[in-house]
């Protein structure tokens, strides 16, 4: 027995016997590109080589002045640093290319080349030929640089006017010259311009759509801090007399963006790997018009037109096979992986992938109107759908009432009794100490905190909002297939003799089944034999000859494929059957596999204090079977999309909170209809459009793990509001009263602030303890 040199699998005959032509193929072009030593540092086997798909010559890339081209990608399937070296390098051999950059870390590749040298399918094409899978990365909209370069300003601009403030209060001490306190306050009001004016934009539209709307927002007294320290300085300086504190403006606006940058951060994170995961819809098609074929972007497509299908590709649109005949993929709509055989007549949809054959399909709706399409607006309507307001949201009012009503009152009473110089330090004292920059800050922060952690335990989710709501949850229900499940067939049952004759027939087809085949040969260190004559019929089946007799490898009934001798096997000019094994076949049992953690998963899950639920459209005897591996509390089959959503209905009406998981098209309306919805990210690009939170690995385990963070997180929010309020009403009351001025209030209010980072600060450390107990 030996192994193919490029990815390891076992194989029958002589040493350095590839097996497949793809992976003597990307031999051939590793060692072409001088690059042998990859063989002797790779830390792990590299996978398969697999086809590149079609349409990457329809998708844009961008040109920069000097005619250069280039496009981001993301490159899936790295094992170790090897494949990222040896990736950049073969990419960089190509002609035309000058740069390549791969990063493990991320799996984003940036390329650019000569467009008249080389271009992107030639590029993808040589990614695929090494055994990875490349795809279009989504790219982030400008929203949140616009907030980083706001919060630059503030921080820059904070930082050196806090320089200044200091040296000016460190001069009443020293005796500092009268010109100097003049030239740092007016550099200080310089760099201090920006910040009120721009940097602090967003507070002020906050509270000017407050008030358009009647609500007293919690940006309204942040803006009447900002415009009262913007103001009271500009006198201050231009007067020449006074503190002017704008150090506490400048701090201000800083850790308030601050805080907002860092909720974003964790949305961000979010929509990458939504964007990144939904890469594989189908941009492009091969239109059909009599004997021209050109391919075109899917958005051009029309009832009436005819589009060409391959093996391997998804479908652009809606509509009919006019010919050919082959095996769907209908995993998206339907949930389950087992392919459907299609023929004349047959309806297919858009996002479904044809494993096997070709067909050309008559077009009934393309575009929006497709259900693809149609569907994920649905689910964008249900994405958007209103989030239940925090205790800081319904806190905010009454304490921006509250403090501009103190405000106002210490103002008219200094002014009465001292006079209007008294009356506005004391006013500005309140402001600045009671600006509930520390309330604001506790929510963003901590759950920023609590986004992170569990994006770094596997789970991204897509708001603040979810995370919070996500450690309410007490009830868990599971899709089956694709979720506690791989979603792929493998053999569950098979005779290592035949499963043997079996791989050596689909050794070299990339079908489901032949994969579920080769990898069970693989797992079982049976080497792969050398099949002759194999002839694959698209959704019938393939035969050939091995070990001297010719054999057929057809669909059974109930997840079986039977391995069958032909009818004269052994005769005629072929080599006669062997005679110890003999022309006898047998059966292959296909099934769907629990994923190896779900068990655990649902162990977590349960610890938590989750009831477990497994929710299927697959019949009884298969859910019993997953059922009795994972070991939830309950499982119910034969449910459809609408049943499923009926059912979580059901449980919520009883006063249940419940956390769906799933992974297609057709759990959609469950995920919806969920208080929050988790989608893997193997699963359809369009439950990822409504699902609350992205599961980043093949694994279950970050749910729990999330459930924690959730947890952590709503105790450090409700600590750090406690904190708040009690600073707040202690530090209103003292300067209200004229025992602190605005020096002392620009001290105590980073320290304030400083209170809720620090109560963020602890819940990784929270997460850890509860995953330690």
């Amino acid at each position: 027995m030996s192994r193919c040199p490029h990815c390891g699998t076992p194989v029958e005959g002589d040493e350095d016997r590839y097996c497949c032509n793809g992976c003597e193929l990307a031999a051939a072009i590793i060692r072409g590109a001088g690059l042998d030593r990859y063989y002797l540092e790779r830390e792990a086997l590299p996978p398969r080589p697999r086809p590149l798909g079609r349409g990457w010559d329809t998708i844009p890339v961008e040109l920069d002045p000097d005619g250069t081209a280039h496009v981001r990608l993301m490159v899936d399937g790295l094992r170790c640093a090897s494949c990222v070296w040896v990736t950049e390098h073969v990419l960089g051999a190509a002609p035309g290319v000058r740069e390549a950059t791969l990063s493990y870390a991320t799996g984003r590749a940036t390329l650019r080349w000569d467009p008249e040298k080389t271009d992107l399918p030639e590029l993808a094409g040589r990614i695929a030929t090494l055994g990875y899978r490349p795809r279009i990365l989504g790219e982030d909209g400008p929203r949140d640089r616009d907030l980083l370069t706001r919060l630059g300003v503030a921080v820059f601009a904070a930082a050196n006017v806090m320089l200044m403030s200091v040296s000016i209060y460190a001069g009443w001490f020293s005796s500092m010259e009268e010109r100097f306190v003049v030239l740092f306050q007016w550099a200080s009001l310089v760099l201090a311009t920006p910040v009120a004016l721009w940097a602090a934009g967003p507070f002020f539209s906050g509270a000017w759509s407050g008030l358009r709307h009647g609500v007293l927002h919690m940006d309204l007294p942040i803006a009447i801090a900002v415009t009262v320290l913007y103001g009271h300085g500009l006198v201050v300086t231009v007067i020449g007399s006074g503190d002017a504190y704008l150090d506490s403006l400048t701090m201000l606006v800083a850790l308030l963006l601050a805080g907002r940058v860092l909720e974003s951060g964790g949305r961000r994170r979010s929509a990458e790997a939504a964007v990144s995961l939904a890469a594989g819809v189908p941009a492009s098609a091969r239109r059909h018009d009599g004997d021209r074929v050109e391919s075109v972007p899917s958005s051009e497509l029309e009832a009436g037109d005819r589009i060409d299908v391959g093996a391997g590709e998804e479908l652009a649109a809606d509509g009919v096979v006019e010919t050919g005949r082959g095996l769907v993929r209908m995993a998206l709509v339907t949930g389950e992986a087992d392919p459907v055989a299609v023929g004349v007549g047959s309806r297919v949809v858009a996002g479904t992938i044809l494993e096997e054959g070709s067909v050309t399909v008559l077009v009934e709706r393309a575009g929006k109107d497709t259900l693809l399409a149609r569907m994920a607006d649905e689910l964008r309507v249900a994405a958007d759908r209103g989030v239940r307001p925090g205790v800081s949201d319904r806190i905010a009012p009454w304490f921006t009432g509250l403090t501009l009503a103190v405000a106002l009152a210490t103002f008219l009473w200094w002014l009465a009794t001292s006079g209007l110089g008294q009356a506005l330090t004391t006013t500005v004292a309140v402001l600045v100490v009671a600006c509930p920059c520390a309330l604001a800050l506790s929510r963003p922060l901590a759950a920023a905190a609590g986004l992170g952690a569990t994006a770094r335990r596997g789970l991204l989710l897509r708001s603040a909002d979810a995370l919070l709501e996500l450690g309410e949850m007490d009830l868990a229900a599971l899709d089956k297939t694709g979720t506690v499940t791989e979603g792929e067939p493998v053999i569950v049952e098979a005779d290592d003799r035949v499963l043997r004759i079996a791989a050596g027939l689909e050794r070299y087809s990339g079908h489901p089944i032949a994969r579920a085949i080769v990898s069970e040969a693989v797992r079982r260190g049976i080497p792969l034999p050398q099949a002759q004559d194999v002839e694959e019929e698209p959704g019938q089946g393939i035969s050939g000859w091995v070990d001297g007799a010719r054999w057929s490898l057809r669909a059974g009934t109930g997840g079986e494929v039977l391995l069958q001798a032909e009818p004269g096997a052994g005769e005629g000019s072929a080599p006669r059957a062997d005679a110890a094994r003999g022309p006898t076949g047998g059966a292959l049992h296909l099934g769907d596999r629990p994923r190896e953690d779900s068990r655990l998963a649902v162990q977590a899950l349960r610890d938590e204090g989750l009831s477990v639920v497994l929710l299927t459209g697959d019949h009884e005897a298969a859910a019993r079977r997953i059922g009795e591996a994972a070991g939830p509390d309950e499982v119910h089959a034969r449910l459809t999309p609408e049943g499923k959503a009926d059912w979580i209905r059901d449980r919520q009406e009883a006063g249940r909170k419940v956390l769906f998981v799933g992974d297609g098209l057709n759990d959609g309306p469950a995920l919806a209809v969920a208080d929050v919805g988790l989608a893997m990210g193997s699963g359809s690009a369009s439950s990822l459009l409504v699902a609350d939170g992205v599961l980043s690995s093949a694994s279950l385990l970050p749910v729990a793990s999330g459930i924690r963070a959730a947890r952590a997180c709503r105790r450090a929010i409700r600590g750090n509001q406690i904190r708040s309020i009690a600073y707040n009403v202690s530090a209103v009351a003292a300067a209200a009263a004229g025992y602190i001025n605005p020096l002392v209030a620009a001290v105590l209010m980073p320290m304030s602030s400083a209170l809720v980072i620090w109560g963020a600060s602890r819940v990784e450390r929270r997460v850890d303890r509860l995953e330690g107990e």
